[in-house]
């Protein structure tokens, strides 16, 4: 009974990275859309949203069963706490990378702001971000993770600086406007999908320790 529990968790907890690459896929290629008004990459990711459900569904389901049939404690329970959390955030991640492709979709042919390009800047630090954890899930190399909320720091840091240039881009021209509500709303997207990556430290390092850190 106890070997059966461990495979099962271990095949469990396997699947986390796989679900973090197609969520952290979808959230990359969404700024890839966006940067490149790809409306051919924008419909693949809308076309990848039935997939980001159903895997994250299946992860959520397995973990209840699992719980409920062996009733694990201690550090066990912290794994299957720490899948379900990382499974919910990744789920998340995805649908940010969503929100993003669809606005790529409405905002296609319209100019850039050329000052605002810092845009795309903070997304490859929030990818870069969420990458990092994962990869700390597998190897539990738990002390880079509390590094992380200076990384996250920056990228509030130039979401705040991109809503602030938004504004003296309106007030110079009203035509400015539509383009800069679309980058003030794609830079609260990336600041969330941060968030995400800091939730999913704090999880990854209570499992590993039993402590709980704010890295945020």
């Amino acid at each position: 009974m106890v070997e059966k529990f461990y495979e099962e968790l271990d095949e469990l907890k396997a699947e986390i990275p796989m679900f973090g690459a197609f969520a952290i896929g979808m959230l990359e290629d969404s700024i890839k859309a966006l940067k490149n008004q790809d409306l051919g990459l924008a419909e693949e990711i809308r076309e990848r949203k039935a997939n980001l459900a159903a895997h994250h569904t299946r992860i959520e389901e397995e973990a209840l069963r699992i719980l409920a049939l062996y009733q694990p404690m201690a550090k066990d329970l912290r794994v299957i706490a720490c899948i379900n959390q990382t499974n919910y955030s990744l789920y998340r991640v995805g649908r940010i990378g969503w929100d993003i492709a669809k606005l790529s979709m409405y905002v296609a042919g319209q100019p850039f702001i050329e000052n605002l390009q810092n845009i795309f800047y903070m997304g490859d630090l929030v990818v870069a971000m969420l990458r990092d954890v994962m990869e700390v899930y597998e190897s539990n190399a738990i002390s880079s993770l509390l590094g992380l909320s200076k990384r996250d720091d920056v990228v509030d840091n130039l979401r705040s600086s991109i809503f602030r240039e938004c504004l003296t881009y309106m007030m110079e021209d009203n035509r400015n406007i539509p383009r800069c509500i679309d980058y003030i709303s794609v830079s609260r997207h990336l600041e969330r999908a941060g968030d995400h990556a800091c939730l999913i430290a704090e999880k990854i390092y209570y499992m590993n320790t039993g402590e709980r850190v704010e890295i945020r």
